[in-house]
């Protein structure tokens, strides 16, 4: 078996979900779990973060839905997008709380539960300012009226969702916080007053106390990472993921020597040049190595040198300190002194660190431990 793998820490997920529950109190805390649990593991991920305190889940596709429900999983799921038509027929067996945006998506809601012969809870998802999927806000509470109309429907729940606030300066979460609240009242004036209001992702739920409400949806915060580089500190979030290989072939090149895919890199000096097998066909960014990308080998950082390819990538591991086949190596996660995180990756390469732990390719196995060694493997998954 390949040496390469992520690691990940449940005690650290642990960790998290109750540092976010104990922050979000007397609010829920609803731990979102879908993208395969942000590429951590959506089965192993889901059972720690119930056991450590979460109230709910949340999903964005049935299938992910299913998934939970096959392992066992009875907890609350809520689902963030509205299921297509014939979708709502699996959602009612499965026991899902489907989001409502469109008179079609209640229609067939009704038409699932009505032959079901069973009632079930919906949440109305309002835009206030993403432009994304979402009711506009004039329609709220016509289509609150609609959900309650029918009998085999249950309003359980309103919600929005922030676009600014991982910038927790921008006065435009608390222009959301505003019309949202807004909407609120002209609901519970129309008579809707038992649902659960929700706005605050990780990053409101972290910078805005206002925001949290009756409940609090938590995602990239869960896996220990913040939101925004303006937000790291401000919650004391353990990291859950190690990416982890070994060297697997070490060559002395001279100075002068071009290394990878259209040479962008060339040796300024006579070197070590480590492969180590992993490359984009993983989740690696192909760019990583020419925007200053590093791993850490020996507890020390060393520059990738050219283009990542699919399969392996190449390292300048210079002359100070011997290199050898076998030796770990570490691209996302603490070795020594030093840590790469998946903010400083995401960078390098201009995006965030949502889509640097989310692309992990399905060659990645994850293998689990519970700090310090309790250890398990993918088929967790």
């Amino acid at each position: 078996m390949r040496p390469t793998w992520a690691e990940i820490n449940l005690a650290a997920i642990a960790h998290n979900v109750k540092l976010l529950a104990q922050l979000a109190q007397p609010a829920k805390l609803c731990a979102v779990v879908k993208a395969n649990g942000y590429g951590h593991g959506i089965i192993p991920v889901a059972r720690t973060a119930i056991h450590a305190g979460a109230d709910m889940l949340a999903v964005a596709l049935v299938e992910e839905g299913a998934q939970l429900r096959e392992a066992g999983l009875q907890t609350p799921i809520l689902m963030l997008s509205e299921p297509t038509p014939n979708q709502f027929g699996e959602v009612v067996e499965l026991g899902l709380t489907p989001t409502i945006y469109q008179l079609e998506g209640l229609a067939a809601a009704n038409a699932a539960a009505a032959k079901a012969k069973v009632s079930l809870p919906v949440h109305l998802k309002i835009d206030t300012g993403m432009a994304r999927v979402g009711a506009s806000a004039k329609d709220a509470v016509s289509l609150a009226n609609a959900i309650v109309a029918h009998e085999t429907l249950d309003l359980a729940g309103v919600w929005t969702h922030c676009a600014m606030a991982d910038s927790p300066d921008h006065p435009f979460t608390a222009q959301q916080i505003q019309r949202f609240n807004q909407i609120i009242t002209e609901l519970t004036a129309a008579g809707h007053n038992n649902f659960c209001a929700h706005l605050a992702n990780s990053a409101a739920c972290m910078a805005n106390p206002e925001s949290r409400l009756n409940m609090v949806r938590c995602g990239i915060s869960v896996y220990g990472i913040a939101p925004s580089r303006a937000l790291e500190g401000c919650v004391a979030l353990k990291s859950a993921m190690t990416i982890r290989t070994k060297v697997s072939m070490v060559k002395q090149i001279p100075a002068g020597t071009a290394v990878s895919y259209g040479h962008h890199y060339t040796a300024t000096h006579d070197t070590q040049l480590a492969s180590i097998p992993i490359g984009y066909a993983d989740g690696l960014p192909r760019c990583l190595g020419l925007t200053g990308g590093e791993v850490l080998i020996g507890g020390q950082r060393r520059p990738i040198a050219g283009v990542v390819t699919m399969d392996q990538t190449m390292v300048d591991c210079g002359t100070e300190h011997l290199v050898a086949v076998g030796d770990e190596v570490v691209l996302l996660g603490k070795q020594g002194n030093h840590e790469i995180t998946a903010t400083e990756i995401a960078d390098h390469v201009d995006t965030i660190a949502y889509e640097i732990i989310t692309r992990l390719g399905p060659r990645l196995p994850l293998h689990f431990t519970k700090h310090p060694y309790t250890t398990a493997t993918s088929d967790l998954n």
